[in-house]
């Protein structure tokens, strides 16, 4: 990849990692993903906006020589790898650069990278640089999604370079979201495996961005957004308190008897007009998994008892579900055992953080009765009383 003009002066030099499968060693990328970066010549002074993963430094480097410009600052949004990984590189480069950040990040740079402190240049929140004939201004977005991140804003040209905000883990050749319905799938499943856990944090940060003409928004991972009004909708969808009428059933069953139970409860709440969701922990991609957890009003773990507890698939899966802080408003857990146990009360406990009201379990011993099958009755029938409580317009 070679760089690519956005406006006049303002260019793309990142990297398309079309081959990468797996992010932070937990993230499953499915459509790979890209490191992006950009050049700003102003007509004194020039900018650079991010760096790229290190696993990518011969690609990246070679688009910054392509450019042939001198580099004056280094604006770091955020100390993760995939962004300032190549820092000390474009340094050794441009001895006289400036990495531009704030306090925060230039401590946790330091720390990552190792580099020297008289090359930082710290800015507040709100705070503006000149480049001669276009101006940065920076926001602080803390925990969007690491407690430094920040986003730049470049004011002639209405561009809003916001880092990790409205990225998408997306390999794309197009620089911009031309095909919105396949971004939009992207984009949602990267908010829920990275922003979702801090929520109330990005309902705070979109109000700062509010008052701002926004033109473009380009992001640190995925394609460009020429309509801002596409991903800024879609985010104060998923941000807001409103859920749908789904249910998701992570489940696992070792002999069958929770298999069953996890088939007559989709058949009953299908039969009363609620969607459902069920993932079969033993295959499903948790990326999968977490893109369903953003609008759904009742999670349904059902698990069979493993040595007096859950199965450990059914574990994780609560321990990721707690992990994220999905907006649900119902849980319950259903399940067998052979002899006893303490799967509830574990299961629960796994699930602290969420401000939920839980339905009563069903756990049955042994192979599933007609006594069982209308006990998962009842519970589906609760679900439907309490989603008929809810206003899903």
């Amino acid at each position: 990849m070679t760089s690519r003009i956005i406006k006049q002066d303002i260019y793309s030099v990142g990297v398309i990692d079309w081959d990468r499968k797996l992010f932070d060693e937990i993230i499953p990328l499915p459509e790979g993903t890209s490191y992006n970066s950009y050049l700003i010549q102003g007509s004194e002074k020039t900018a650079l906006i991010d760096t790229a993963d290190p696993s990518k430094k011969r690609e990246f480097l070679g688009n910054i020589k392509k450019a042939g410009l001198n580099i004056d600052y280094i604006i770091s949004h955020h100390a993760e790898q995939d962004h300032s990984g190549l820092i000390p590189e474009i340094l050794g480069l441009y001895p006289e650069a400036k990495i531009i950040t704030n306090p925060k990040c230039k401590e946790l740079l330091i720390e990552l990278l190792l580099i020297e402190e008289e090359r930082f240049q710290t800015v507040d929140d709100g705070e503006a640089i000149s480049l001669g004939n276009k101006t940065l201004k920076f926001f602080y977005t803390p925990w969007v999604h690491w407690p430094e991140t920040m986003v730049s804003y470049l004011e002639e040209d209405r561009i809003l370079f916001s880092c990790d905000f409205f990225g998408s883990h997306f390999a794309t050749s197009d620089l911009y979201a031309n095909d919105e319905s396949s971004i939009y799938r992207a984009a949602k499943r990267y908010y829920a495996e990275i922003m979702m856990p801090f929520k109330p944090f990005i309902q705070k940060n979109i109000e700062k961005l509010e008052n701002l003409q926004i033109e473009i928004i380009a992001p640190s991972h995925g394609p460009l957004y020429k309509n801002p009004q596409f991903i800024l909708d879609a985010y104060r969808e998923w941000i807001s308190d409103s859920t749908k009428n789904e249910v998701i059933v992570p489940y696992v069953s070792m002999h069958g008897s929770t298999r069953e139970l996890v088939d007559h409860l989709i058949e009953c709440l299908i039969d009363k007009g609620i969607k459902v969701k069920p993932f079969n922990l033993t295959t499903a991609d948790t990326g999968d998994l977490a893109l369903a957890l953003v609008d759904a009003s009742t999670l349904v773990i059902a698990t069979p008892t493993v040595l007096t507890g859950p199965h450990p698939s059914a574990v994780y899966a609560a321990y990721l579900v707690n992990a994220l802080r999905p907006k649900l408003k119902f849980i319950s857990i259903i399940g067998s055992f052979g002899w006893g146990g303490r799967t509830v009360d574990l299961l629960k406990g796994l699930l602290a953080n969420l401000k939920v009201e839980i339905i009563e379990p069903v756990l049955i011993k042994g192979y599933p009765t007609e006594n069982d099958f209308s006990k998962i009755d009842n519970l589906a029938q609760e679900i439907y009383e309490k989603h008929a409580e809810l206003d899903f317009s």
